[in-house]
């Protein structure tokens, strides 16, 4: 099993709020999961980013890859140390 740091949205329609989770790659966008890292809301003025970067670094170790846009939340929130591994 491969796991992936992405993306999950929820929220309403037009009104998005996306979950930062440790899924299988093979997984939905939307379905199963293996643990929440944090959120991002993009409405925010700025938008809000939170995100437990040790549980990401954990994940990191066991193997997991993080999506595109979940590394570049990353670099916005200044952790370079994790951004730099996105695969």
């Amino acid at each position: 099993m491969s796991v992936r740091i992405r993306l999950t949205r929820k929220g309403a329609k037009k009104r998005p709020f996306y979950r930062i989770v440790a899924a299988d790659s093979k997984a939905p966008r939307d379905g199963r999961f293996l643990e929440v890292l944090g959120y991002y809301d993009p409405l925010e003025d700025p938008a809000q980013i939170h995100i437990d970067v040790d549980r990401v670094k954990e994940w990191i170790q066991r193997g997991a890859k993080l999506s595109e846009t979940v590394g570049s939340l990353l670099r916005k929130k200044e952790v370079s140390k994790v951004s730099s591994q996105t695969g």
